[in-house]
């Protein structure tokens, strides 16, 4: 059987952690008004047990290059604020616009990439990224009435740290940093951070409310494991475009959950990020895989 090459593995992966991420959003957006760190902390510590089986299972060879700590930390770091931030826009701003904000992270895990990591960004790779982000606007349809300053900074800002944190999980993946090694630092650095808030301002949930953080921690589990696979695989200038089908899935999940109906515009939406993606594909498949 023909061996899969390396981008093909990273598309699937990313794809397969958009909709993981879409079912997240879907759950915490079921568990109601909670504050962002306890729902951080939830989704987290589900993740941190997964990984931390696993890894006992493939703890028999692991190394650590001395030079990954630091990348490590700064995936963690900004990990942890970024989802801070995306839960604390979800709960004050307009969700599209609070979606669309975070949205940004493909687009600045390319910018990480290309200033970190030296990896070369060509122009038909950036119109792609432009394209799809284009395509999301007709979707999410922002009002762009962005009244609450701090949220709305906020939202950015979750774009901004997912992106450096992606970038940071490329670099750990080129230096051969266990993947899932990867999952439970960041996992456990989370919990940690989390755990004074969880211990001194604790806010009683109701069993619906908590079976919608676990599986929202589920979903989240499954949506870290995939695209730090997915980042290890292939550079993120050649998947990250298919991030935005994260948009097609909430929207989806958005009609099947909630009754949300898409218009005209959205429908329009998919058809633009689809056609960035496959555009994409077709670049790429021009020149050897591996």
């Amino acid at each position: 059987m023909a061996k899969i090459p390396q981008r093909y593995k990273g598309i699937l992966l990313i794809v397969a952690s958009a909709f993981c991420f879409a079912c997240m959003n879907a759950f915490v957006r079921m568990a109601g008004d909670l504050p962002a760190t306890q729902k951080s902390f939830f989704r987290n510590i589900v993740a941190l047990v997964v990984a931390g089986v696993m890894f006992a299972r493939e703890a028999k060879d692991f190394s650590l290059p001395k030079d990954a700590w630091i990348p490590l930390f700064l995936r963690a770091g900004f990990g942890t604020v970024g989802i801070l931030c995306n839960y604390y826009a979800i709960g004050n701003l307009v969700l599209s616009d609070a979606s669309m904000l975070n949205k940004m992270s493909p687009f600045f895990t390319i910018v990480f990439s290309w200033l970190i990591l030296r990896e070369k960004l060509r122009p038909a790779e950036l119109l792609a990224i432009l394209t799809a982000f284009g395509g999301s606007l007709l979707i999410v349809k922002p009002t762009l009435d962005f009244s609450d300053f701090k949220a709305s900074l906020s939202g950015l800002c979750s774009g901004i740290a997912a992106g450096a944190a992606y970038a940071m999980v490329r670099l750990l993946g080129k230096k051969g940093v266990n993947k899932t090694f990867i999952v439970l630092f960041f996992s456990g650095f989370s919990c940690l951070t989390m755990l004074p808030f969880i211990l001194f301002d604790y806010h009683p949930m109701t069993t619906g409310q908590l079976f919608a953080l676990l599986g929202a921690g589920c979903a989240g589990a499954g949506g870290q494991f995939t695209i730090t696979a997915a980042y290890c695989y292939a550079p993120a200038k050649e998947i990250s475009v298919y991030d935005y089908s994260q948009i097609i899935f909430a929207t989806s999940l958005g009609f099947f959950l909630f009754h949300e109906v898409p218009d005209g515009w959205s429908f329009l939406g998919y058809a633009v990020i689809l056609s960035a993606a496959v555009g994409m594909f077709l670049y790429h498949n021009k020149k050897p895989v591996s």
